[in-house]
């Protein structure tokens, strides 16, 4: 990590998980489309349980599952995810905790699944739920399409593990990790992207979704107050102006963010804040950077944005 006396502060991968299925999701609100009507009855005071249910790791199921309950704001939901149910045994121990959960609640649960087990599947629906089976809305229109059976193998997508876009995507992570937070200027010409911008504006997590979704190496570089004082780009840098591209946020979220991890700090305060964005922002149109507001963005949005604006070519996993 640079040496600075407001050295970026670490932790930007909390809270981000598994998103195999964003690529799919460019319009919620259209696949919101295939949950059938949620009754206006349940409201905020009332609490729906929601199993995701797989015989993998149950990523797949809860972030497509998440992006469309999203869809309904007014209703309060349980999460459960229940992760490599692989026969009818566990698939009845599910049933067990469905309806469970639905004597509690006294309403039926909502259960998106993965399975591909016919029997496992059967053995699943014994329970009194609203089953929303997630391959079977698209393996049929499959096989139909390419003329040929689907193998119906459970973990089918671990396979993925021996071929060459997994240990690109792997070392893409290792590669992420290592150019984290300007803590190595080794090898950064083999950098894919390198993200600037002053701390916790979101060059870590982006940098991270990057490498972990697309397989891209993503280095990441705080601009820091002794930058802005040179007025120059940090010297590593420089060799590599045709890979950067700057992240920036509002003030007020700046500040907010900071308050959390050194409150009352000048390092958090909205007049630092403010003098910084604005110093990084002048730095990257003089410097002829493209740049982006992080403020109101998701982490998918910016990755999105930087893969356009940079012209990069991902794999997406």
């Amino acid at each position: 990590m640079r040496a600075a006396c407001h050295a970026p502060i670490r932790g930007d991968f909390a809270g981000l998980r598994g998103l195999e299925w964003d690529k799919m999701l460019h319009c919620p609100a259209q696949a919101a489309r295939a949950i059938p009507y949620i009754s206006a009855a349940t409201s905020m005071s009332q609490t729906r349980h929601v199993f995701f249910i797989s015989d993998g790791t149950g990523i797949t199921a809860e972030t497509l599952g998440h992006s469309l309950l999203a869809q309904f704001p007014d209703t309060r939901f349980r999460n459960h995810r229940l992760p490599f149910i692989d026969s009818t045994d566990k698939a009845r121990d599910c049933v067990q905790r469905i309806k469970d959960a639905a004597i509690e609640s006294g309403i039926r649960p909502i259960v998106f699944n993965t399975l591909v087990d016919p029997s496992a599947v059967a053995a699943l629906r014994e329970a009194d739920a609203l089953f929303l089976d997630l391959f079977e809305k698209f393996i049929e229109p499959l096989e139909n399409e390419l003329g040929q059976r689907s193998t119906h193998a459970a973990g089918r997508f671990h396979g993925i593990a021996d071929s060459q876009d997994y240990k690109k995507r792997i070392e893409a992570i290792n590669f992420t990790l290592a150019h984290d937070d300007g803590v190595s200027h080794a090898d950064l010409a083999e950098a894919d992207v390198i993200l600037v911008g002053v701390s916790r504006s979101g060059k870590t997590p982006t940098s991270l979704y990057l490498a972990m979704q697309f397989g891209i190496k993503a280095a990441n570089y705080p601009l820091i107050p002794e930058d802005f004082e040179r007025n120059r780009l940090p010297v590593e840098l420089t060799r590599y102006r045709g890979k950067l591209f700057g992240l920036t946020i509002g003030p007020d979220r700046l500040s907010q963010i900071r308050q959390e991890r050194r409150p009352n700090s000048r390092y958090a305060s909205l007049e630092n804040c403010l003098h910084e964005i604005e110093s990084a922002q002048r730095m990257m149109k003089r410097e002829g950077i493209k740049w982006l507001d992080s403020t109101a963005k998701s982490i998918e949005e910016i990755s999105t944005i930087i893969l356009q604006e940079v012209r990069l070519d991902p794999q997406s996993y």
